[in-house]
């Protein structure tokens, strides 16, 4: 491991060490100033690889994976009763300080979807939306301007939260639907979509993600595409990490490593058409899937993000 591998993990080591120590994870001075630190230490790109490091690290890194995921429901939450206090909350979403994030993360994953959808979905599914559910509100209000946003999330508050925020928009309350429940326990809803988003903190560790995504393989419609957001280099240490061979069941169609400060690394699959049936002379029938292939994996140039953003950059630069 070279010097400035040693050097990040320190470093991470160090900030979970003072991370893990507050007293409460809700925003604060203190908690903005660690995770803004957190963050910095791990955007710029590193070739190191997570699975690599040894247990000890291994552990903290479950550990801050964790401690992050609360934190930026934590956030999210604050922010989104913030905006609940406004007549029309969506007018005022960008106080959320990682709304431009937000933004660009939008602009990339519909950038791909379009590369592999023929037309626009008329129905989206996006688990775990959490109370101020942005992709959802940036895709319908730029992008997919037609489509039905279906947001599931286990926690009723996160749901009632982000049905406040759209309650008001009259377009945007027709096209957005919220669902308390368990991903795991929704079964033929899942059929009805062309394209399903996973959150990056739905399933904390790669158990709970593979048994996720598993449960998706299932239950979505053969042809379907899947979005998920994982990380990639050091920003592994913020997110959990899901790779294309885990996603069984699905085609990998491309994976992108954004380079800015869009954080999460973008995968998106193919669900599998129906398996097909091999006679096997001691088992009887046994399902053949034929091997995911990844067609494109590339770092992602912010640079090439295209007019919307050149448009955003011109407008911050004008106001």
């Amino acid at each position: 491991m070279g010097f400035q591998e040693e050097m990040l993990i320190e470093r991470v080591c160090e900030l979970y060490d003072h991370i893990s120590r507050l007293e409460s994870l809700k925003p604060s001075k203190d908690v903005n100033m660690l995770f803004t630190q957190l963050v910095l230490t791990c955007m710029p790109p590193c070739p190191i690889d997570v699975a690599q490091l040894s247990k000890g690290v291994q552990d903290i890194r479950s550990k801050l994976i964790r401690l992050c995921g609360e934190a930026e429901g934590l956030l999210e939450s604050h922010f989104s009763s913030i905006l609940g206090s406004f007549a029309n909350p969506l007018d005022h979403v960008d106080i959320f300080p990682y709304y431009s994030n937000y933004l660009k993360l939008s602009h990339l994953e519909y950038t791909i979807l379009i590369k592999h959808c023929t037309h626009e979905p008329n129905r989206v599914a996006f688990v775990g939306s959490g109370p101020l559910p942005l992709t959802s509100i940036v895709l319908a209000s730029y992008h997919l301007q037609s489509t039905t946003f279906h947001n599931y999330d286990i926690d009723p508050s996160a749901n009632s939260k982000a049905l406040h925020l759209v309650s008001t928009n009259p377009d945007l309350s027709k096209r957005m639907f919220f669902h308390t429940t368990n991903i795991m326990d929704v079964t033929h809803n899942l059929r009805g979509c062309e394209v399903v988003f996973l959150a990056a903190l739905v399933g904390m560790d790669m158990e709970e993600k593979v048994q996720v995504v598993d449960h998706l393989a299932k239950y979505m419609a053969p042809g379907a595409l899947l979005m998920l957001r994982s990380a990639h280099g050091a920003r592994a240490f913020l997110y959990p990490v899901i790779k294309p061979c885990d996603l069984h069941g699905f085609e990998v169609l491309s994976e992108f490593h954004p380079t800015d400060e869009v954080i999460n690394s973008v995968i998106v699959a193919r669900k599998c058409p129906v398996p097909i049936h091999v006679h096997s002379m001691d088992q009887g029938l046994s399902p053949l899937i034929l091997p995911s292939k990844c067609s494109e994996i590339q770092a992602f140039n912010p640079l090439n993000l295209g007019p919307m953003i050149e448009e955003l950059a011109l407008e911050e630069q004008l106001s």
